[in-house]
C-alpha cells in the first residue's frame, strides 16, 4: 500500500531522525573479508508478579538464564552477588561498538543510555563505548578486538559470518520488521508495478528488503528496473537528482528529513507487503558468549533497562544520546531535530511490534529464519537462505527478563 508524505508535526512524537547526513546503514555494502559497519510491551501481570515503579521485577526468582556454573543468579530487588560482581570484574573491559555514531535508534541509544545512568557499573562491569558503523563492527568483532557491536539486521551479521566462515550470533534484535523503506517523487508510482522500466538511486546496492518487495510484484533489478549509485547522504540534495525516481531510506531517517524541508513525497514500505526484516542488533561472537555467559547477560541487563529507559523516556533518552555525540565532536552533523525523529520512529516499532508479555530484544527464530528465506529468494547468501539457528545466542536475553520486565537487583 503507498503511503503519501507531507510535512507533519512532531506532537506525540518524540526521537531520533539522522540529519542531513544519512547512516551508515543505509548502504548495503558487500560484507566480506576483502571490506575494509523492556518496555513499551505490556509486563506480564500474572498473579504474584509485581513490579517496582522504574520498571523492573520484584519479589520472583529469575530464571538462571546463561549464568556460569557456579556463579549466583540475580534476584529482583536483593542485592547483585558477590561472587557475580567478582566474575565480572575478572572479565576486563567489554568494548561495545555503536552501529552510527552515538545515534538515537536501537542497540544504540539503549547502551548510551545505560552507560550514562550508571547501570553497567551497578553489575560491576568495565564497558567502553565507542562510536563505529556497523558494516565496520563485523571483522573487528570476528577478531576479538571489540566484545559487542550493533548491526543493521540479522541478515546482514549471517551474510558477513556466512561469507566469512565466521562464528558471529546474535544476542539481542530489538526491531522485529525491515527499517528500509522506498521512498519515491510523488505521482511516480501508485503500485508497485508501475515502477517497471525506472531507475532507482541507491547508497551501495538496494537494501534486500526494497528488493523483495520489489520482486513480490514481479519486479527483478536489472531485469524489471535499473539501480544506480548516489554520492552523499543528504536526502534533500538526493531527491533533486535527475534521472531517477527515488531511493530506498530508513524509515526513521529519511522521510524526516524530507518532511522538515517541506517536500512531498511517497513512500512504500516493505512491512506493508509482508517482506520481513530486523533492526537494532547486537552481536558478539560465539566464543565469547560461550566464554563470558554471565558477562553477556549482565551486559543485556544492563542494556534492556537502559531501553526500557529510553523508551519511557524519550526526550530525555535523545538528549543523552546527541549530548554524547557533541561530545566526541559530531562529525556526522547529527542534530537534536533529526535524532528525536529517529527515536520517535524507532522506538514506536519495538513497542508496536514486540509482544504483550515479552522483552524487547528477545530473538524470535521464526521471524528471523523468515528474513533469511526472503533475502535469499532476491540474491543475498548466494541464493541459499542458512540455518538462522546457529547464529542466534538468545539465552542471555531471555534471563534478564521477568515476563517483559528486567530483573534487576536492589
Amino acid at each position: 500500500m503507498i503511503r503519501r508524505r507531507t510535512l507533519i508535526a512532531l506532537t506525540a512524537l518524540v526521537p531520533v531522525l539522522l540529519a542531513a547526513c544519512g547512516d551508515d546503514d543505509d548502504a548495503t555494502p558487500d560484507v566480506t573479508a576483502s571490506s575494509d559497519g523492556t518496555a513499551g510491551t505490556t509486563a506480564d501481570s500474572s498473579a504474584g508478579d509485581t513490579t517496582t515503579a522504574d520498571g523492573t521485577a520484584a519479589g520472583s526468582a529469575p530464571t538462571p538464564g546463561s549464568a556460569e556454573a557456579g556463579v549466583s543468579a540475580v534476584v529482583a530487588g536483593e542485592p547483585f552477588p558477590e561472587d557475580r560482581c567478582a566474575a565480572n570484574e575478572a572479565a576486563g573491559t567489554v568494548t561495545y561498538l555503536s552501529g552510527f555514531d552515538f545515534a538515537a535508534t536501537a542497540s544504540i541509544i539503549d547502551v548510551v543510555v545505560a552507560d550514562a545512568a550508571g547501570y553497567y557499573e551497578d553489575l560491576c562491569l568495565d564497558v567502553e563505548l565507542q562510536p563505529s558503523f556497523s558494516t565496520a563492527n563485523y571483522p573487528i568483532i570476528a577478531a576479538g578486538d571489540a566484545q559487542i557491536g550493533s548491526g543493521r539486521s540479522f541478515s546482514e551479521v549471517v551474510d558477513f559470518s556466512t561469507a566469512n566462515d565466521v562464528e558471529l550470533v546474535a544476542v539481542d534484535v530489538e526491531g522485529r520488521t525491515a527499517i528500509d523503506s522506498l521512498i519515491l517523487h510523488p505521482g511516480v508510482a501508485t503500485e508497485l508495478e508501475d515502477l517497471a522500466g525506472s531507475t532507482i538511486g541507491v547508497k551501495g546496492k538496494i537494501p534486500p528488503s526494497v528488493a523483495a518487495m520489489l520482486a513480490g510484484a514481479g519486479l527483478v533489478e536489472g531485469t524489471d528496473y535499473e539501480t544506480v549509485p548516489m554520492d552523499g547522504f543528504d536526502p534533500v540534495a538526493q531527491f533533486e537528482l535527475d534521472g531517477i525516481v527515488g531511493f530506498p531510506g530508513y524509515k526513521s531517517n529519511e522521510p524526516g528529513t524530507l518532511e522538515r524541508a517541506g517536500i512531498d513525497f511517497d513512500l512504500f514500505d516493505p512491512t506493508a507487503y509482508d517482506v520481513p526484516g530486523s533492526f537494532g542488533v547486537l552481536f558478539t561472537t560465539a566464543q565469547f558468549a560461550e566464554e563470558h555467559p554471565t558477562v553477556l547477560e549482565d551486559f543485556l541487563r544492563a542494556t534492556m533497562k537502559g531501553l526500557a529507559d529510553a523508551v519511557a523516556d524519550p526526550v530525555a533518552a535523545t538528549q543523552t544520546a546527541v549530548d554524547l555525540v557533541e561530545a566526541n565532536g559530531n562529525p556526522n552533523f547529527l542534530s537534536l531535530e533529526g535524532e528525536t525523529f529517529r527515536w520517535t520512529t524507532d522506538s514506536a516499532s519495538l513497542t508496536a511490534e514486540t509482544p504483550a508479555g515479552t522483552g524487547m530484544g528477545i530473538p524470535d527464530p521464526e521471524l528471523l529464519q523468515a528474513e533469511l528465506d526472503a533475502y535469499a529468494a532476491v540474491g543475498l547468501f548466494g541464493g541459499t537462505a542458512p540455518d538462522a539457528a546457529p547464529f542466534i545466542a538468545g539465552a542471555p536475553i531471555t534471563g534478564v527478563y521477568d515476563g517483559a520486565v528486567v530483573i534487576w537487583p536492589a
